[in-house]
């Protein structure tokens, strides 16, 4: 049965005109129940995670100042959020999901969280609305913990995955590959085990024959026994900041594509 990840603390309350869409956590179980693609019972809510196993990928002293509240304004600017404790809790709800959900997805093939991706957070900092790595702190969770060995980190949001590339950056155990806008943000990068930046106006078919070539041929070298896929919808032409002008269908036919090949590869 397809496990969901969701909890209404992942709406966060922010000021009016905040340019985080908060929203997004709402509306998207409401439009998966409408649709009728899932119903109630796929949902579960996710417990909170332990200390132990966010300082399996996050500095202690990083840690620590967001449980005391200490961050410099700084920090806190790096953020985007206005920070406090029940924005913590919400981030460790958010982590506890990704867990969750990866276990569920050894026993079902695959598992969902309504939010996660917090591919900008820093083994030691807060980044672009991203406070904990939730896909890093899973990934260590499973090899920590004997369920996996080889991880590949999919991301194809339209921002590349830095902190998840400094996270992993001397781990061979994780592969680390973001498909993303060359020109977008963040502008100085990070170093991913693979790297591929689109230049802005990419249209389906050039979006789909690099991820139909590009992605089979990481899966075939890497060999992973487990993918943790950030199925970035900011490449849509609609997206008002995403650079990039993918339709609705190309980016379904993308996201049916990965997980087809990875059916078909038993991962």
């Amino acid at each position: 049965m397809l496990k969901i990840a969701y909890d209404g603390i992942y709406i966060h309350p922010l000021k009016e005109n905040h340019r985080f869409p908060m929203i997004k956590y709402e509306l998207i179980p409401e439009q998966l129940i409408k649709e009728n693609t899932c119903n109630q019972n796929n949902f579960f809510q996710p417990g909170l995670i332990s200390n132990e196993n966010i300082l399996l990928t996050h500095d202690k002293i990083y840690y620590d100042k967001l449980e005391n509240q200490q961050l410099n304004k700084k920090e806190l600017r790096a953020i985007g959020f206005p920070m406090s404790l029940d924005l913590i809790e919400r981030e460790k709800k958010i982590v506890q999901g990704t867990i969750e959900s990866a276990l569920n997805s050894l026993k079902h093939q695959v598992s969902l969280n309504i939010a996660g991706g917090t591919h900008h957070a820093f083994s030691n900092r807060a980044e672009a609305f991203c406070i904990l790595n939730d896909q890093a702190i899973a990934a260590n969770f499973l090899i920590h913990n004997k369920f996996c060995s080889r991880i590949l980190i999919l991301d194809l949001d339209v921002h590349q995955g830095n902190g998840t590339a400094e996270i992993f950056k001397n781990n061979t155990s994780v592969f680390t590959a973001s498909f993303h806008g060359e020109k977008n943000y963040p502008f100085r990068k990070e170093k991913s085990d693979y790297d591929y930046g689109f230049f802005d106006g990419v249209n389906d078919n050039e979006y789909l024959k690099v991820i139909k070539y590009e992605v089979p041929k990481i899966i075939d070298q890497f060999q992973p026994d487990f993918i943790f896929y950030l199925s970035g919808v900011d490449i849509l032409e609609n997206d008002k900041l995403g650079k990039l002008s993918v339709s609705i269908d190309g980016c379904s036919e993308r996201d049916s594509f990965i997980l087809n090949y990875c059916k078909k590869n038993n991962i």
